[in-house]
């Protein structure tokens, strides 16, 4: 699902998640499998990766005019998190 461009709305995706916690295992492995299609379909799109120790894994989704949404994805699998994603940004 993220093979295409994104909307032209979109401005950001930040994506926070713990570098070791089991939480956000599921958001580690997404980010190493779709991170690279979404910068290839949108390669002018700031995608930011935060890991702190503790964070619980969420994504931020800001679009024009400053609005911002975000989900929770702690201790989702890896394609409940590309779901919960793809809702956030369609």
């Amino acid at each position: 699902s993220f093979a295409k461009a994104l909307s032209p709305a979109l401005r950001e995706i930040r994506i926070l998640c713990s570098q070791t916690g089991q939480a956000s295992a599921g958001t580690r492995q997404f980010i190493l499998s779709t991170y690279p299609t979404i910068k290839q379909h949108n390669p002018d799109l700031p995608v930011m990766i935060r890991e702190a120790s503790g964070t619980p894994a969420r994504v931020f989704a800001r679009f024009e005019r400053g609005v911002e949404k975000h989900v929770e994805l702690d201790n989702l699998s890896s394609s409940d998190v590309a779901s919960k994603v793809a809702s956030l940004l369609s």
